[in-house]
C-alpha cells in the first residue's frame, strides 16, 4: 500500500522525490558492485595509452613550461618582497609553499632524471 503523502495538486511531496532519488542512486551503486573490480583495469589501460600520446606533446613543450614556471616563481618572490615593504607580512604557509615550489622547479631543471625517478618511486 502506498503511504506516500500526496498534496492537493496530486503531486508527490518533496520527501517522496528525495527518497526516490536516493533509492535510484543506491540501485545504481548496487548494480556497479559487480563491475567495480574490472573498472580499475579499464581505467589503467586508458590512462596508459593517453599518457603515451600526451608525453610526446608535453616533452615538446617542456622548455616553455619550465620557463613559465621560473617566471611565476620570480613573480611570487617579487610579490612577497613587495608585501613585506608595505607592512603586510606574508603568511608562513605562503612562504613555505613559495620556497617549496622554487625547490621543485630548481630540481626539475637541474636534475630532471633524478626528479623523474623520485616521482616514479613515490607514485
Amino acid at each position: 500500500m502506498n503511504t506516500e503523502a500526496v498534496s492537493t495538486t496530486g503531486k508527490p511531496s518533496s520527501k517522496g522525490a528525495l527518497a526516490a532519488a536516493i533509492s535510484a542512486v543506491g540501485s545504481v551503486l548496487a548494480a556497479l558492485t559487480c563491475c567495480l573490480p574490472v573498472l580499475p583495469f579499464i581505467l589503467a589501460a586508458g590512462t596508459a595509452s593517453s599518457a603515451r600520446l600526451l608525453s610526446s606533446y608535453i616533452s615538446a613543450l617542456r622548455p616553455y613550461l619550465l620557463g613559465v614556471s621560473v617566471l611565476f616563481i620570480v613573480l611570487g618572490f617579487y610579490q612577497s618582497r613587495h608585501a613585506s615593504k608595505c607592512n603586510c607580512k606574508p603568511s608562513v604557509l605562503s612562504q613555505v609553499v613559495l620556497w617549496l615550489s622554487a625547490l621543485i622547479v630548481a630540481i626539475s631543471i637541474l636534475l630532471p632524471q633524478a626528479f623523474a625517478d623520485l616521482v616514479e618511486r613515490l607514485l
